[in-house]
């Protein structure tokens, strides 16, 4: 079955499966990097909003699994109730900013990849990267809830992006601080062993302490400067994903398209393409005490 019969099929089955009080759609979904995703939706009449359950990884099972279309469809409604019962959402506190604004937060994507998105949402250009923000709802068993900020918010909230890059700024300290992780304590954390010894142990993960969207970190990390100056170099910065970076000292020990090409093959072969984050590769200054892209 190809793809789009498999999305007529599971949406006929979730009609079904649901009932003449709800309403079930598919949309089309663009995500990070220009990734198109096809997403199916479920609202009664009362609802104000309901999750957007993707069918990419369905199909995968159905296709290489041979999961049943049946067990597929039992299994979208079943997240689809957990993910309910797991947002809060008032539409009512989302149209006043006075509450929305301690929610606000930023994150970066590669500004090149994202002409579409970024044509939709309120966003600053730095290096070849963009800050866009977004409405954090709540932690589940799904990970972070949120909603990405459009133009027509900034227009509902009477608010301009300047003043929104403010609070979101200050918002980023208090609710996503830093998280500084040596390499081999994460090594040790996902292997469950010491690295080699040969291992190379100046090297850190800089993220957030949700570990989501931590590249963002860098725009007000305190630790980073700190690492420099105890180092007493400048330092190299790895764009690793969107969740994280990777520093290390910029002691000149290999030259910089030794990293660009490290860079390159994580994104092809480790990095999922929604998240690479960048091709390019970064260097704090400790001299200017900012961050700065490395061209050449």
């Amino acid at each position: 079955m190809e793809y789009q019969e498999f999305i007529e099929n599971v949406t006929l089955l979730l009609r079904r499966e649901m009932g003449p009080d709800y309403e079930v759609k598919t949309r089309d979904v663009t995500k990070n990097n220009g990734i198109h995703l096809t997403g199916v939706i479920m609202m009664r009449e009362s609802d104000k909003m309901s999750p957007t359950i993707y069918l990419e990884e369905p199909y995968r099972m159905y296709r290489e699994e041979g999961r049943s279309l049946q067990g597929i469809v039992t299994d979208i409604v079943q997240l689809y109730r957990e993910q309910m019962a797991n947002i809060s959402f008032d539409v009512d506190r989302f149209r006043d900013f006075g509450y929305v604004r301690n929610h606000i937060f930023y994150k970066l994507i590669n500004y090149e990849r994202n002409p579409e998105l970024l044509a939709d949402v309120p966003h600053f250009k730095w290096c070849d990267l963009a800050i866009v923000f977004y409405y954090s709802l709540a932690e589940s068993r799904q990970g972070r809830a949120s909603i990405l900020i459009r133009n027509s918010h900034l227009d509902l909230w009477r608010q301009s992006a300047e003043e929104l890059g403010r609070i979101a700024h200050g918002n980023m300290r208090r609710g996503m601080p830093e998280l500084f992780i040596p390499m081999r304590q994460m090594v040790k954390e996902i292997t469950g062993s010491e690295p080699p010894a040969s291992a190379r142990l100046s090297m850190y993960v800089l993220t957030n302490r949700s570990k989501l969207n931590g590249a963002a970190a860098m725009l007000y990390s305190e630790q980073m400067k700190g690492l420099a100056d105890r180092l007493e170099t400048d330092l190299l910065i790895l764009p690793s994903s969107v969740h994280e970076v990777i520093l290390l000292p910029d002691d000149h020990e290999q030259p910089y398209d030794f990293y660009r090409r490290m860079v390159r093959e994580v994104n092809t072969t480790q990095v999922d393409p929604e998240e690479i984050l960048s091709y390019r590769i970064y260097r704090y200054s400790r001299k200017k005490a900012e961050i700065e892209e490395i061209s050449g």
